[in-house]
């Protein structure tokens, strides 16, 4: 039996086996920082790095001798050490904007433009948190309104943030670092992020399988994306190129969505461009597992037999020429199949990339894309949010079950085939109130942060603007309609209440 002492003693020191490995990665932007000759932010990144890995390492010194972790107190670190990992995660963001002068930010601002540095946003702890908490998540969502106007390390820390947390951190610290217990404490640890998928013999070596197909996939999209940039765009500086590329590949197999451009995919202004980014997207939609399978043990079948695969390349297709046919009839877009079948893409994978004013679509087509793809979401074991697309087929496949029962006698026995199973109708009921239930659960969180963005939104927003980004957070899509703005209401009310917050707890911690 665990003493609490003894789980609170077991738990630090995960957490800060964790803290050790973020304060490494803060330390990686630094050699962007050193490249572009951006020496603020080198500080900036160094003094965030060295602070978390010598807190991290303290604390893990002083707990070292404490047990393994059992699945409940997995469950606890995990959530926590996600908690911790944001937290930390913001503070380069607020260093770097604080040590940074006024004029050196100004300098980020491309020539010609008249706006100035979003650097300073991060000032407000509030938005470094957002940023922070969005980048880990892969959500996408932005404090920086004008993206170039950071600086180049602030611009790759924030997307390899996303890299870092797309395939789970947790997994990347067993897989890589083994900071994290061996045996069954490094079985319930993966167990608490990941899926639970085994394509190995052991934990650690999943974890690895999983790392390996993550990087070499991302390489390829690298590879991609970069020559038919120089192809397409064959006048676009190379070393401009090379910058958005590596930025884009991370951001698009994390799907996180996240661009170093001031207007996403759309600062391009090229249709092919547009098409070529389709690729990166489906690819970071589908499942690790299945691409490992499909790459490194050349499982080509499985391309059109694996049931999400297919049925996210088939929902790509239809529900862009869905939506295409809705922007067409609202008569707001002037190309609807390019926009319905990009921005369709980009909900239906949670990667967010951005080529419209979704702000000015109408209220159907918005609602198309709500509920047909970024409540939907990719495929489950990859890096997407959203509900996922093997409990949208199960739901569907249950209705039609449940349906097809009423015309059968009472004492018939209906098995299910689902996915390469057949499942009996006890298993087919459990399955589907496990799915069931997850998906009542994610709708009532769309719909009281609706209820929480409505009461905060300017009145310049509609109610279907509101759903939309509602959706978009809870998703971790990072599409917006433009209320996820550091200047907008619904952030200074939530920065004076945390700053009312912080005054309540210190009045109640010395209370006592």
């Amino acid at each position: 039996m665990y003493k609490s002492s003894s789980i609170y003693k077991t738990m630090v020191k995960q957490l800060a086996g964790l803290q050790i490995i973020l304060g490494l990665v803060m330390l990686v932007p630094g050699v962007a920082a050193i490249i572009y000759q951006e020496w603020y932010s080198l500080a900036g990144f160094v003094i965030a790095g060295l602070f978390t890995t010598i807190l991290g390492y303290l604390l893990y010194r002083l707990y070292e001798g404490t047990e393994e972790p059992q699945y409940k107190h997995s469950l606890a670190i995990a959530a926590m050490g996600w908690l911790m990992i944001i937290v930390f995660g913001a503070i380069p963001y607020f260093a770097i904007a604080w040590i940074t002068p006024l004029d050196v930010m100004q300098l980020f601002v491309p020539t010609g433009a008249d706006y100035s540095s979003s650097l300073i946003y991060f000032r407000n702890p509030i938005h470094c948190l957002f940023e922070s908490t969005s980048a880990f998540t892969t959500t996408g969502l932005t404090m920086a309104y004008h993206e170039p106007s950071v600086g180049r390390a602030i611009n790759f820390y924030r997307h390899f943030s996303q890299f870092i947390g797309g395939a789970g951190f947790i997994v990347m610290a067993i897989a890589v670092f083994q900071s994290l217990p061996t045996g069954q404490g490094a079985v319930f640890m993966y167990g608490s992020e990941a899926s639970g998928t085994k394509l190995r013999t052991n934990v650690i070596q999943t974890a690895r399988a999983i790392w390996k197909a993550y990087l070499v996939i991302t390489l390829i999209v690298f590879v991609i994306i970069f020559f038919g940039t120089l192809i397409i765009l064959p006048e676009y500086p190379v070393s401009e190129a090379l910058f958005d590329c590596i930025n884009h590949a991370m951001a698009g197999q994390s799907t996180g969505g996240f661009s170093n451009l001031d207007d996403s995919i759309a600062s391009y202004n090229s249709p092919a461009m547009e098409w070529l980014y389709i690729f990166p997207m489906l690819i970071g939609g589908m499942s690790l597992p299945f691409l490992y399978r499909f790459i490194f043990l050349q499982q080509y079948q499985l391309i059109w037999k694996d049931i999400q695969t297919r049925a996210l390349i088939i929902g790509t297709l239809i529900g862009g020429i869905i939506l295409s046919l809705c922007l067409f009839n609202s008569g707001t877009i002037s190309d609807p199949i390019r926009v319905g079948m990009f921005q369709f893409a980009t909900a239906l994978t949670t990667t967010g990339w951005q080529t419209s004013n979704i702000g000015a679509w109408d209220d159907l087509s918005i609602l198309v894309i709500v509920f047909g793809a970024m409540v939907v979401g990719g495929s489950a074991g990859g890096t997407v949010g959203g509900i996922k697309i093997i409990r949208a087929l199960l739901l569907q496949k249950g209705l039609r079950w449940h349906i097809g029962k009423v015309f059968f006698s009472k004492n018939a026995i209906k098995t299910v085939r689902f996915d390469g199973k057949v499942m009996l109708p006890d298993e087919m009921n459990a399955e589907l109130s496990k799915a069931g239930i997850f998906t009542l659960i994610y709708l009532i969180f769309i719909f009281i942060s609706t209820l929480i963005t409505v009461y905060y939104m300017p009145g310049t927003f509609s109610l279907s603007d509101a759903v939309f980004e509602s959706a978009s957070a809870q998703g971790t899509v990072g599409l917006s309609t433009g209320i996820s703005d550091p200047e907008c209401r619904l952030f200074w009310k939530l920065s004076t209440l945390f700053r009312c917050g912080l005054a309540d707890w210190r009045s109640f911690r010395y209370s006592f």
